[in-house]
């Protein structure tokens, strides 16, 4: 898939900016993950790393994926500021998460998937592979724009294919091998173009991995 989806497009945007992001861990990764004991961790759609080094910093060996060789770059050139120690806590990994043929399955203690929106059927397969990757006792915790900030002045593409719901995510896992930890959509404020606050809220979908679910 290419356009908004693909490498060239992400590139050039992360070339736009010397910045693009925070440089600020999710909020909801920082708040769901503390609750978790540390391992190996999948972050997807890492970015510029600000997640990995979070994770690192905890104690964390991170697996950090992303489409753009550009903030791949960028995201280990800081973890390298941060430290040598933290520096090899993170594996910097280029792959387009749509065809990549990873991840490990029963693998990873932690996935993370903070605010990758896609259209419905790439992304429900990709949460698939996602979840399938999870070791038994693991976590997948996956974050994205709720579909009611389309109601609202929000910076938002007009596609609402790309939003979704904690229970909607949640419904897609075999609750057999799944117990839903957090299922919500938690409001925050934020400013719109026009610069007046505003209230929108995220999807946030915490899932534990059964241990008897190999």
């Amino acid at each position: 898939m290419t356009g908004i989806f693909g490498q060239a497009f992400w590139d050039e945007r992360y070339r736009s900016r010397s910045q693009l992001w925070s440089g600020e861990p999710n909020p909801h990764l920082v708040s769901q993950a503390s609750e978790v004991s540390s391992g190996t961790a999948l972050d997807v759609g890492s970015g510029e790393g600000a997640d990995a080094i979070w994770l690192a910093e905890q104690g964390w060996q991170v697996t950090a994926v992303d489409v753009s060789t550009v903030a791949l770059r960028r995201g280990a050139s800081r973890a390298a500021e941060v430290g040598a120690d933290m520096a090899r806590r993170i594996d910097w990994l280029h792959e387009d998460l749509l065809t990549w043929e990873g991840p490990k399955p029963d693998f990873y203690d932690l996935v993370s998937v903070q605010f990758m929106h896609l259209p419905k059927e790439p992304r429900e397969a990709l949460f698939r592979r996602l979840a399938a990757s999870v070791a038994p006792g693991g976590t997948l915790l996956i974050v994205g724009h709720h579909p009611s900030d389309l109601q609202t002045t929000a910076r938002r593409p007009p596609m609402p294919e790309l939003f979704f719901t904690a229970s909607e995510v949640a419904a897609s896992l075999d609750p057999h091998a799944w117990e839903i930890v957090v299922d919500a959509a938690p409001e925050r404020s934020t400013t719109d173009p026009q610069g007046h606050t505003i209230l929108i809220h995220d999807a946030v979908l915490r899932a534990r991995r059964r241990p008897d679910s190999r």
